[in-house]
């Protein structure tokens, strides 16, 4: 029986989908796969329709509203399987991916979240030993990845209010939906669970946070950051017009 779905939300990635939807095809789990079209222009939808693989049962999404929450909440009404990955269409993601996530959810079932670690082409091992076994033992409930490698108990993510734009129409809407699902159990980073995004995306000034906001969301107690992201961080991206629309900005297109 198939326990996982995976999403990918996408907008113009023809350059990369291919290589992104080639690794999820050797995966070693069975999955739905759910690919939502956000109102792509250059032909990525095409590819999106052309794949098909072994022991992966593809939907196909289209949403007009542009804006990656958007097109996260459409994927929302196919999580009809016991765990859901959430994934980004410029991300190579390793054979063992969806198996090792899903290791790590049986082997505690008050796990509601397994994350993964962005690494480059190396591997990066002694990053990945470092972050898996001091800094997110010492800051178990915060987040240390982005939406290249997120992993949920479906049914944590549900009762969490899953991905919402009435709930958080900014960016840092990863780091947002884990303030709600930690609440609800365990969140872990398994040293063999990583994924490698594209390095394109280095260039973040229209979604970053500031330097004082980070620092203030590492110092702020898992207690309090309600507050934080709702009384805090949230007015501010808002007077600072960071919604989740800023996502859609691709920098390196503008670079040649």
């Amino acid at each position: 029986m198939t326990r996982w779905t995976f999403v990918i939300a996408y907008y113009n990635e023809a350059d990369f989908l291919p290589a992104t939807l080639a690794a999820l095809a050797a995966q070693t789990v069975p999955f739905r796969l759910v690919l939502v079209d956000n109102g792509s222009t250059d032909g990525s939808d095409a590819i999106a329709r052309g794949f098909a693989a072994p022991g992966v049962e593809v939907v196909h999404l289209h949403e007009a509203r542009p804006g990656k929450i958007h097109a996260l909440e459409a994927a929302m009404t196919e999580l009809t399987t016991e765990f859901c990955a959430f994934g980004d269409a410029d991300t190579w993601y390793p054979p063992h991916y969806l198996a090792e996530a899903e290791r790590a959810f049986d082997a505690d079932p008050g796990v509601v979240a397994v994350m993964a670690l962005g690494v480059d082409a190396s591997g990066q091992t002694l990053r990945r030993a470092v972050y898996a076994g001091i800094v997110t033992r010492v800051l178990s409930q915060q987040t240390h990845t982005g939406g290249y490698g997120q992993a949920f108990r479906t049914k944590a993510l549900v009762a969490a209010g899953g991905f919402s734009e009435a709930l958080w129409p900014y960016v840092l809407l990863d780091h947002e939906i884990m303030q709600r699902v930690a609440k609800l159990g365990r969140v872990v980073y398994p040293f063999r669970f990583w994924a490698q995004p594209s390095s394109r995306r280095s260039d973040r000034r229209r979604v970053r946070w500031t330097l004082a906001e980070r620092l203030l969301y590492h110092a702020t107690p898992f207690a309090a950051k309600d507050w934080y992201f709702y009384r805090f961080l949230g007015p501010r991206l808002k007077a600072r017009g960071i919604t989740h629309l800023n996502l859609r900005d691709k920098p390196w297109e503008a670079k040649g």
